[in-house]
């Protein structure tokens, strides 16, 4: 039977997360000091896990939050359909008074099922799910792959939870994430469940930045 546990992450702390600048698709950071030492938490905590994949997106920020894991020779593959969601014009950009307006009022009209609304300039949650579900499916696909560790960003990780899931787009949020926080995933062959949710006990005694 095609059984899978999943090990998704979000990326460690960036800069642009420590000083609320927006970062999407189009911002390929790396990791901070904290971040490293997140990641460096990460691995020490869960280097016993005999991973038969890594999967990460085409950006820096997540490649980095495993490169432990991928020096360890385990099978790597990163895929552009697991990037963040493209914020469009304000990627790069502080976020003023103005803009986390517009920001907000874009998420609840998201919220309210306009699932299909652009960010100006960037992508919707339909656009983002789109790209992600061919990788999905080409995971589910591999019935020789058990344990699996996946590397993403906060938006596109809701979304993805949301498609695992079977949940509506428009509950999204319920998904909180933290830099370097874990959802693990029981996959019976026909549908996931959730064993542990947004966590980051593994990361100890470390300072857990504000969501951003």
């Amino acid at each position: 039977m095609n059984q899978k546990t999943i090990y998704l992450i979000r990326h460690g702390q960036t800069n642009y997360n420590r000083m609320g600048i927006v970062q999407g698709g189009g911002i390929d950071s790396d990791l901070n000091e904290l971040g490293l030492q997140q990641a460096q938490a990460f691995f020490e905590h869960y280097q016993h896990i005999p991973f038969d994949k890594i999967y990460t997106s085409t950006l820096k920020r997540s490649i980095q939050s495993v490169k432990q894991f991928i020096d360890k020779n385990i099978p790597w593959e990163q895929h552009a359909g697991l990037n963040e969601i493209n914020w469009g014009h304000r990627e790069g950009t502080k976020i003023t008074p103005e803009e986390d307006a517009y920001y907000y009022s874009v998420i609840e009209s998201w919220s309210k099922g306009e699932i299909d609304l652009r960010i100006d300039g960037g992508e919707s949650p339909t656009d983002v799910v789109t790209r992600q579900k061919p990788v999905l499916d080409l995971i589910l696909s591999r019935p020789e792959e058990k344990n699996i560790l996946i590397c993403m960003h906060g938006r596109a990780m809701r979304m993805f939870l949301c498609l695992m899931l079977n949940y509506p787009l428009q509950c999204m949020d319920v998904f909180e994430h933290q830099n370097l926080c874990l959802y693990k995933l029981h996959y019976s062959g026909n549908m996931f469940t959730v064993e542990s949710y947004n966590d980051v006990t593994h990361l100890g005694g470390l300072d857990i930045p504000t969501i951003s």
